[in-house]
């Protein structure tokens, strides 16, 4: 289904539980149309929203870490337009893990899903964003190489680095294309990954970051940006 001139569109890959199943529902109070993904197995949320959403909410199957997967969701979506194009799929290791303690394959495992995989979705998924259009992921605040002052989270952080990396580098190659690109992060929540203790909720995060993208909205360039639109150094 098309969306029509005044209902907008945003695509948000990896939505099944926490902050993305939050910015789910937060852009359908908005009302906005929404295709929201997740890895097969995780899709039990995300329908029972839809169900409710009146036809709002379209879910997807993808798992982006599984390139097949990525181009057939690009298929699926050929000729629809998409407004705000935002991947929020991500993981993390144990806390205090340290690069020395890591094994080679869980590092691979963060990196492949929080640096490779979101910069191959966009890649694949760009040409359905107008010029006009917003193209974000979900960083951190812990990706910022400034602010690393504690050695925790280490390989987690390094992996928010790259993404924040790979975004300024796809900017640089399109830059012939004015569209707003947004590395967010939404401060420490109190999710089933940022843990009981994170300062804020899922309310105080949400409906703010989802503020903040909309005002950049028709902005051209790259923005590394808190949930309250404040900018975090590099």
């Amino acid at each position: 289904m098309q969306n029509t001139l005044s209902q907008k569109t945003v695509l948000l890959i990896g939505a099944s539980r926490g902050l993305g199943l939050a910015m789910v529902e937060e852009y359908l109070k908005r009302g906005y149309r929404v295709i929201a993904t997740a890895r097969a197995a995780s899709t039990d949320k995300l329908r029972h929203v839809a169900e409710a959403s009146a036809g709002a909410l379209e879910v997807e199957t993808v798992d982006i870490t599984i390139p097949e997967q990525v181009a057939a969701l690009r298929a699926r979506l050929e000729g629809r337009h998409i407004d705000v194009l935002f991947v929020n799929a991500g993981v993390k290791n144990d806390d205090g893990e340290t690069i020395a303690d890591v094994s080679t394959e869980e590092f691979i495992r963060v990196m492949v899903t929080n640096s490779l995989s979101p910069m191959r979705v966009i890649d694949a998924l760009q040409d359905l964003v107008p010029p006009t259009g917003t193209i974000g992921v979900m960083s951190s605040g812990q990706g910022s190489i400034t602010n690393a002052t504690s050695a925790n989270y280490e390989v987690y952080r390094g992996s928010k680095a790259a993404l924040n990396m790979f975004m300024r580098t796809f900017a640089a190659r399109s830059a012939s294309y004015p569209r707003s690109l947004l590395t967010m992060a939404p401060g420490w929540v109190r999710t089933d990954m940022g843990g009981p203790t994170a300062r804020l909720t899922i309310e105080e995060s949400i409906p703010n970051l989802v503020n903040t993208i909309e005002a950049y909205e028709g902005r051209p360039g790259l923005y590394y940006l808190d949930y309250l639109g404040r900018p975090v150094p590099w």
